[in-house]
């Protein structure tokens, strides 16, 4: 009867001794450093992100998705299709392959036409305005 109440005493002090641990690394305040030019560089992106004007004109979106696999889509489409602008979007959490600049929605409509054998599920981004 003694060796179970002392092992029941050393089982509560080893779990007490974690908690009393795990709350202490709970507590701890993290510092994290960071490289000035990488500020620099969020700066940078964001007056270019600002200067682009991609909601002046309808697109075709024919990818939504990771980064690797917009890239290989990006890659094949241009090498499919030499007359079109296409560009790599992203908008969190994916990243979007977006096709052409067209002005009007009927412009955009007819190479959706075209596009949707390749891509069926490609959808029409509408401006912002």
């Amino acid at each position: 009867m003694k060796t179970s109440t002392e092992k029941l005493l050393k089982i509560s002090t080893i779990v007490t001794l974690f908690l009393i641990n795990f709350n202490f690394c709970l507590g701890q305040n993290l510092t994290v450093n960071q490289d000035s030019k990488f500020e620099e560089l969020l700066v940078e992106k964001r007056k270019y992100n600002s200067s682009l004007r991609i909601n002046e004109f309808y697109k075709i979106q024919i990818f939504n998705g990771p980064i690797e696999e917009a890239k290989k889509t990006l890659t094949l489409f241009k090498k499919e299709n030499l007359n079109y602008d296409a560009t790599i979007i992203f908008n969190t959490p994916t990243y979007k392959v977006w096709v052409g600049n067209y002005k009007t929605r009927i412009e955009a409509e007819k190479n959706i036409l075209y596009l949707k054998k390749k891509y069926p599920n490609l959808i029409l981004v509408k401006p912002s305005n």
